[in-house]
This record gives C-alpha cells, sequence and structure tokens, in this order.
C-alpha cells in the first residue's frame, strides 16, 4: 500500500467516526438508518446520472453487495436494540476485518504478506477489546449474536465491493449505483415496518442526517477506491481503525473515561496501524 492509500484511508477513517460521532439519532435506530439512506440514496443517484453505466462484470458484485449492506443494517439496528454504542460498535467492525482477511486468504483473492496479515490481526484484536466490557455484563451479552452478524454482513458487502469495482471500470459509477440502489431497497424495508411516521419530524433532525449520509458517502468512495489498489483485507482494516478514533473524539470532547482496556486496545491498534507501513 502506497503511502497516498494509507492517508487517504486513513482520512476516511477520521471521516467516518467524525459524523458518527456528530450525528443524534435519538433511540430510533431504524430512524438513523433511514435518513443516512435517504442521503445515500440523492447523492447516489447523481453520481450514476453523471458517471457511464459499470461494466457487465460488475453487476452480479454490486446485486450482492446490495444484499449484504440491507443484511449489515438489519443486523446492526437490532444489535443497537440491544445495547450500548460503546459496545455494538467495536464487536461489529473489529470482527468484521479478521472475516475479511480469513475469506481473502481462501479464495486468494490478494497477494496478503506476512506483514500485512499481522497488522490485520492486530489492528482487529485491538478494536475487538474496545467492546469487551459486553462480556462482562449478562444483560447485554443479548446483543452479541447481532453484532458479529452485523460484522458478516460488512465482511460481505466489502469484499463484493472492493471485487466490484475493480471490475467496474469506474470507482464512481459503481458507488452511484450501490448506494442508490440500497437506498432504494431499505426505505421499502422501513416504510413496510413503520410508514412515513419513520421520517422525523423536525428541521434540524433532517440536517444533520443528510449531512452524515454525505460524508459517509465520501468516506466510504475513498475505501472503495483505496481497495481497487490495495489488499481489500488492509483496507478493510484500517478502515476500521474509526473505532480508535471515535474513542479519542469520544475523550477529548465528550470526556469519556479512558480506562485499562482502552488504552491496551489503542496501543494494539496503533502497533498495527505501524506494522501496516512497515
Amino acid at each position: 500500500m502506497t503511502l497516498s492509500v494509507f492517508i487517504a484511508v486513513l482520512f476516511a477513517a477520521i471521516l467516518h467516526a467524525s459524523w458518527n460521532a456528530i450525528i443524534k439519532f435519538g433511540d430510533d435506530k431504524l430512524q438513523g438508518m433511514v435518513l443516512l439512506s435517504i442521503a445515500h440514496g440523492i447523492i447516489g443517484l447523481f453520481m450514476l446520472i453523471l458517471s457511464p453505466l459499470p461494466n457487465i462484470t460488475a453487476w452480479p458484485w454490486l446485486i450482492a453487495s446490495v444484499g449484504f449492506h440491507l443484511w449489515y443494517k438489519l443486523f446492526l439496528t437490532s444489535a443497537y436494540e440491544r445495547g450500548d454504542l460503546s459496545r455494538v460498535y467495536p464487536i461489529a467492525r473489529g470482527a468484521a476485518p479478521l472475516l475479511v482477511l480469513v475469506i481473502s486468504s481462501i479464495l486468494i483473492i490478494d497477494n496478503i504478506t506476512n506483514k500485512d496479515i499481522f497488522a490485520v490481526i492486530a489492528i482487529g484484536v485491538g478494536i475487538f477489546i474496545l467492546g469487551i466490557g459486553v462480556f462482562k455484563n449478562k444483560e447485554t451479552i443479548a446483543l452479541l449474536p447481532f453484532a458479529l452478524c452485523s460484522a458478516i454482513g460488512t465482511a460481505g458487502y466489502s469484499i463484493t465491493d472492493g471485487l466490484g469495482a475493480r471490475a467496474s471500470g469506474d470507482v464512481t459509477s459503481y458507488i452511484g449505483w450501490l448506494f442508490f440502489l440500497d437506498a432504494v431497497v431499505f426505505m421499502l424495508y422501513a416504510f413496510f415496518r413503520k410508514g412515513l411516521n419513520i421520517l422525523p419530524k423536525k428541521s434540524s433532525v433532517w440536517v444533520l442526517g443528510l449531512i452524515a449520509g454525505s460524508a459517509s458517502v465520501l468516506a466510504y468512495w475513498i475505501a472503495v477506491w483505496a481497495m481497487t489498489i490495495a489488499p481489500i483485507a488492509l483496507v478493510a482494516a484500517l478502515r476500521e481503525t474509526s473505532v480508535l478514533f471515535a474513542v479519542f473524539i469520544g475523550i477529548f470532547f465528550f470526556k469519556d473515561s479512558m480506562g485499562k482496556s482502552k488504552i491496551i486496545a489503542s496501543l494494539i491498534i496503533v502497533i498495527g496501524i505501524i506494522i501496516s507501513r512497515l
């Protein structure tokens, strides 16, 4: 991975952590996903209009990715309904790069060096440790299978999007169709669940939702672009360092506590990042 790609992916991770920290969706997690999907759909529509059609070989990957994105959103929403963000998110995101690494190695998707393997494992384990408190809390352990299932979705769309973007011939076109189709599918599901009541009444919530959705599109475009020129497993792992940046944001801006487990986890993640650049 070149230095420019490395910096771009870390920027995407910071951007991802930032919009997650800024946005406040209240208790209705499904409504938060709906607002993100609306922004994704609008931006995706403009992207696909202004870009050529993806190559025909990319469409199977694109369709599979839409399915994985829906799977991810459904299980992540279910996990959030059963546990706290600070526990759900690290487990869901930490397991994903490890799954990507295993699948990439089995299918020989990329030429992954031993150094890259150690980096991915360190980052994944460090992120997972940030959410280790769920195992000590019997009231929230019910979220574990849902968080792990959402990780399967993340791993699935990371691989399909990396391969699909490589086959598409145009990353922007691929991302545009992905976000547009994903938004349509998820909106249909959300309206089936709750009807128009799922839409927020306050304009401030709309504004925050659309800003967050726009930032997430940019962050993911960078990640998928990076996957076209670097190993998918390594990009997926570096992208998940957003959890580390989210912890730092929480400590410096929201005065969250910095316990021993967070310090250890942060050091392991940083070691993983350093290894990826050696």
